[in-house]
């Protein structure tokens, strides 16, 4: 079981504000009540989808997210970026890998609000094992879910540091801190299993 006052505290003092939810629903509604009239970028989230914010937000905001059709370009350039994390430490590091790269530049400039979503399945207890989660956890399903030719998503067991052309993990993102080109950066915490 997750301290999530002693994350709560190390998130804070590296500069992000913090929320919390028992339910994704909640969370979903936090959120669209303190988006208004913006341009949101999202990046490839399977938390946002569950949370339903593909229905809630671009009813009274400007999203872009390559699954609505979108592009990555468009999201790079909103005033708001929203993404969810592959894996989050009790001791307050982010980590996020990805095959585009979209997403993990969406997470460190560039926009005026970041709001990264995490469910309880992604957090661990110090930064090694968020490490390793979001390395033999995350990406493993992520592959198996884009239906790619990895040892990964074949095996589904862990990561192989292969060199399909197929992978998905090309860079890695670890935020220590707030990023300064941010002005504001949010870590919504939700009780709930959420992503993968």
């Amino acid at each position: 079981m997750a301290d999530i006052e002693k994350l709560r505290r190390n998130l804070e003092d590296n500069g992000f504000a913090t929320s919390y939810f028992e339910t994704a629903e909640e969370a979903a509604r936090y959120l669209d009540g303190k988006l208004d009239g913006k341009t949101i970028g999202i990046g490839g989230s399977m938390t946002a989808q569950q949370m339903g914010l593909d229905k809630l937000l671009p009813s009274h905001n400007t999203v872009h997210w390559h699954w609505l059709g979108g592009t990555a370009q468009d999201a790079a350039k909103a005033q708001v970026y929203i993404s969810s994390v592959n894996g989050l430490a009790e001791t307050g590091e982010i980590v996020n890998i990805d095959g585009t790269g979209n997403r993990v530049v969406g997470t460190i400039c560039g926009h005026e609000a970041l709001y990264l979503l995490v469910g309880v399945n992604k957090i661990a207890p110090d930064y090694d094992q968020a490490l390793w989660r979001a390395r033999n956890i995350a990406a493993p399903k992520n592959a198996q879910r884009l239906k790619r030719k990895t040892p990964c998503a074949e095996k589904g067991d862990r990561c192989y540091n292969c060199n399909s052309p197929e992978r998905i993990c090309r860079a890695l993102t670890v935020l220590w801190k707030k990023p300064n080109g941010i002005p504001y950066a949010e870590v919504i915490l939700i009780n709930q299993e959420l992503g993968l």
